[in-house]
C-alpha cells in the first residue's frame, strides 16, 4: 500500500478538474488524473508532469460501466487504497432552457452523469476509500442546486436564466447523496462534502464569470485536504457554508 496520499479527480483533462489535480499534486499528493479521453487527459498529466508534479493519467469515462470498474481494479492493484476521490466530472445540457421547456432526453442525460453514474462509481471506490487513514470525498455541485436560494425572491440565483432546471435538480440530488453518504460514514475516517466551485471562466460557466480558473479549483482543495477534526455532510463554497 502507498504511503503518500493518492488522489483521483474525475474530469480532469481541463479547466476546474486539471488545476484540483494542479493544486492537489502541489502538496505533495500523488494525483490520478481521469479522463474518458486518452489523448487530451495524457497530454494535461504530461503538462503537469513538465511542472515537476506528480501526476499520472487514468483513462476514465464516469459514463461506462466497465470503465469504472478498470480504474477502480488499478487502483486497487497499484496503490491499495485511494486517500481522495473529487467527483469533478459533470455536464450541464439545459442552460437557459425553462422548466417547462425541457426535454427528457436533457434530464436523463444530465442525471445520468451528474448523478447516477457519479453514485456509481463512488460506490465502487468506497472500499478503497475506506483503507485510507483520512478518506475524503468531494462532490462537485453548484449553488444551483441549492432548494433555500432558489426558493428565496432575494437570493442572487432566484429566477435565475442563466441555469436549467435539469441541471439544478441533478445538483439537489447529488447534494442530497452527500448528505446520506456523510450521514452513514458518521464514526469513520471518511469525510464527504459537497463543493460550490463559484462561477468561473470555464467552458461551462463562459468567459463573463467573474472567477479565473485557480479561484474554481480552491473549495474542492480545502475539502480534499481536510483536517481529522473538518466537517463532513455539508455544502461548502471556499470555508462559507452554503443553505441545501
Amino acid at each position: 500500500m502507498s504511503l503518500k496520499k493518492i488522489a483521483l479527480v474525475t474530469g480532469a483533462n481541463k479547466g476546474i478538474g486539471l488545476e484540483t489535480v494542479r493544486q492537489l499534486a502541489g502538496q505533495g499528493i500523488t494525483v490520478l488524473l481521469g479522463a474518458r479521453d486518452e489523448k487530451r487527459g495524457a497530454e494535461a498529466a504530461n503538462q503537469l508532469k513538465g511542472e515537476g508534479l506528480d501526476v499520472q493519467f487514468l483513462q476514465i469515462d464516469v459514463n461506462d460501466t466497465a470503465s469504472q470498474d478498470n480504474a477502480a481494479k488499478f487502483i486497487a492493484d497499484k496503490f491499495g487504497k485511494l486517500d481522495i476521490l473529487v467527483n469533478n466530472a459533470g455536464v450541464a445540457k439545459d442552460f437557459k432552457v425553462p422548466a417547462s421547456q425541457g426535454s427528457l432526453e436533457q434530464w436523463r442525460e444530465t442525471f445520468e452523469t451528474n448523478v447516477f453514474n457519479l453514485v456509481s462509481l463512488t460506490q465502487k471506490l468506497l472500499p478503497l476509500v475506506k483503507k485510507s487513514d483520512a478518506g475524503r470525498i468531494v462532490n462537485l455541485t453548484s449553488i444551483l442546486g441549492s432548494l433555500a436560494l432558489n426558493s428565496d425572491p432575494k437570493s442572487p440565483i432566484a429566477g435565475s436564466s442563466s441555469s436549467g432546471t435539469a441541471y439544478n435538480a441533478s445538483k439537489a440530488a447529488l447534494n442530497m447523496f452527500t448528505v446520506n453518504l456523510a450521514n452513514e460514514l458518521k464514526g469513520t475516517t471518511v469525510k464527504v462534502n459537497a463543493a460550490h466551485p463559484g462561477w468561473v471562466k470555464t467552458d461551462m460557466g463562459g468567459q463573463e464569470a467573474p472567477l479565473e480558473i485557480p479561484d474554481g479549483a480552491k473549495t474542492s482543495v480545502i475539502l480534499a485536504t481536510l483536517p481529522d477534526d473538518g466537517p463532513t455532510g455539508g455544502y461548502f463554497y471556499l470555508n462559507d457554508k452554503l443553505p441545501w
